[in-house]
C-alpha cells in the first residue's frame, strides 16, 4: 500500500480533529527527523499510522490484542495504551510496513521504554508537542525539543507522570522504565 492510500485508510477511522492531530505529528515527526538524523519518510509513515486504532470500540481493541496474541500485559493497564499496540501490528499485517524500526515506533508512541531509539524518540515527542497540542507546559517541550530529544521527553515524560500520579491513576512501568533509561543516558 502507498502512503496515500494508507493516509485514506487511517483518516477514515478517526473523527476530523483526530487527523488533524496526525497532520500535526506528521510534520513535526519530520521537522525532528530532518534535524536529529532520521530518515524523515519513515518518521512520517510512522506518524500517519500512529494513531490508527485510536478510536476503534474499546471491546474492539481488547478483543484484537487477544485475537492476535500481542502484549496482554497491557489489558491490565490504562486503555489509552491499547491503541499503540494495535497499531504496531496492524502497521504490518494491513499496510505492509515491514520496518521494525518504523513499527516500534508506534508501538512506543504513547508509553514510550527503556532503550528507545530515535525514530521511536521522534515519534513519541512529536505527538506530544505537535502544533495543535495546547496544555500547560507545552512551550517548554517544544523549546527543549530544539536542544535535545532527550531533555524534551523527559521533560513529558516527568510532566505525564506527575499528572498520573495527581489523578490516582496506575503509571505503566515501560513508562517508568522509558524516564528512568533517559536519567541514565542524560547522567543526570
Amino acid at each position: 500500500m502507498d502512503k496515500n492510500q494508507i493516509m485514506t485508510s487511517v483518516s477514515e477511522q478517526m473523527p476530523l480533529r483526530r487527523w488533524i492531530h496526525t497532520q500535526g505529528v506528521m510534520s513535526t515527526s519530520r521537522k525532528l527527523a530532518e534535524k536529529y538524523g532520521e530518515d524523515p519518510e519513515k518518521a512520517e509513515l510512522a506518524a500517519i499510522i500512529h494513531d490508527v486504532a485510536k478510536y476503534w470500540p474499546i471491546e474492539q481493541q481488547r478483543q484484537y490484542i487477544i485475537d492476535h496474541q500481542l502484549d496482554n500485559e497491557l489489558l491490565q493497564y490504562n486503555k489509552e495504551l491499547w491503541h499503540a499496540e494495535i497499531g504496531y501490528h496492524v502497521a504490518w499485517v494491513q499496510y505492509g510496513v515491514e520496518d521494525a524500526g518504523i513499527r516500534d515506533a508506534i508501538r512506543y508512541h504513547t508509553s514510550g521504554r527503556a532503550g528507545m531509539s530515535t525514530i521511536e524518540k521522534i515519534v513519541w515527542l512529536a505527538d506530544y508537542i505537535e502544533p495543535n497540542r495546547d496544555f500547560p507546559g507545552v512551550e517548554e517541550a517544544r523549546r527543549l525539543a530544539d536542544q535535545s530529544l532527550e531533555e524534551a521527553i523527559l521533560f513529558g515524560l516527568n510532566a505525564t507522570i506527575i499528572l498520573l500520579v495527581e489523578k490516582q491513576r496506575i503509571i505503566y512501568p515501560g513508562t517508568l522504565a522509558a524516564r528512568n533509561d533517559l536519567i541514565h543516558i542524560m547522567n543526570l
